[in-house]
């Protein structure tokens, strides 16, 4: 079934989501702030490339300033919250005006945004999509790639899950996944909020890493201080997760319990192998993007819920504060991108 669906944030996530919608049939309207990027789609339409046949997708893009067009629309079926984490609140309220009845918002970001989006619209309305282990990219306008030979589904991984606040499992979720699943591999879960920690574990591990120190992620496997900063980062994220009492998947090749468990020595030394022989491209997830491009990140919202968390579970994080410390630095201008930060965190933190 065709649906109506806008897409309110159409950065490299919305993008390539709104991109491959709108290449299988659905209705899609992309609505961003970045001018180039409208005007580029609108004139030559949205370039996907990745592991698959490129393709020029031709949805409708709009200037943010542009919505109140929209009320003279049919409502949409379900809209997408795909901007930045500290943009939740106001993309919401833009997007909800042109709702349909009985359709519902998707938060397909990452960070822990959905009870934000539940404030606003209701969480009987409000859907959970985690998209695990997919890397994306918007370097110039109209062009949106995403990384890796092939999709992971052909290595039996499912990129989107869908979830209900409550852990319903709903006909909605079906619909979903059911619409994802052209894209790569997809299902329904009932593990919202264990799903929403293991990919903000996976997003802690990397994301500060490489923002703070300029280097991709073949880079940072290469160093061993890299790879030792990564473990630690994800030691604290799964412990206080599971602290917390969530059910954590499995995240970054291992299980959440093992990475919780790397202050002991033969784990840590069995990760940090994991690392070191792990294949894969010289990425830059996208707290590093919104460095190279002067944009603020999310590092308040990503490694730093993991700080407001653990303060609440009596865990001890003291990476985790140190990552937030320097990143909170670059994004004031105070400090600048350099490998070097990667001792310095480590340093600050006791290691």
């Amino acid at each position: 079934m065709s649906n109506r669906i806008l897409i309110v944030g159409a950065g490299a996530a919305g993008s390539y989501l709104g991109g491959w919608l709108s290449h299988t049939g659905h209705g899609v309207t992309l609505l961003d702030p970045w001018a180039e990027h409208v005007e580029a789609i609108r004139k030559g339409g949205l370039s996907v490339s990745g592991p698959h046949e490129p393709f020029v997708a031709k949805p409708t893009a709009y200037h943010t300033h542009e919505a109140q067009r929209l009320a003279s629309q049919p409502p949409f079926d379900i809209i997408f919250v795909c901007v930045k984490s500290f943009d939740t609140a106001w993309a919401v309220q833009l997007g909800r005006p042109f709702q349909k009845p009985g359709g519902y918002v998707v938060s397909a970001q990452n960070c822990w945004n959905d009870p934000i989006i539940a404030t606003a619209v209701g969480a009987q309305n409000a859907v959970g999509l985690i998209m695990s282990s997919i890397q994306v990219a918007l370097w110039s306008p109209g062009k949106v790639e995403r990384g890796g030979k092939k999709r992971r589904r052909d290595e039996g991984h499912d990129v989107f899950r869908a979830g209900e606040h409550d852990g319903r499992v709903s006909a909605r979720l079906h619909e979903l996944v059911a619409m994802l699943t052209p894209i790569d591999g997809a299902k329904v879960t009932d593990n919202l909020w264990g799903e929403r920690w293991s990919k903000l574990c996976a997003n802690a591990m990397g994301n500060p890493v490489s923002a703070a120190s300029g280097l991709g992620s073949a880079e940072i496997a290469a160093d061993r201080r890299g790879r030792e900063l990564t473990i630690r980062l994800a030691h604290e994220t799964a412990k206080v997760g599971l602290t917390a009492g969530y059910r954590v998947p499995a995240f970054g090749g291992a299980p959440a319990e093992k990475w919780a468990s790397a202050d002991r020595g033969d784990v840590f030394e069995e990760l940090d192998g994991m690392i070191a022989s792990r294949p894969g491209g010289n990425w830059r997830p996208s707290m590093a993007q919104d460095v190279v491009k002067g944009r603020p990140t999310e590092i308040n919202e990503m490694n730093g819920h993991v700080l407001l968390r653990a303060a609440d579970a009596s865990v001890a994080v003291p990476v985790t504060e140190a990552a937030v410390d320097v990143m909170r630095g670059i994004d004031a201008g105070r400090v600048k991108p350099s490998p070097l930060n990667i001792e310095r965190i480590l340093v600050a933190a006791g290691y």
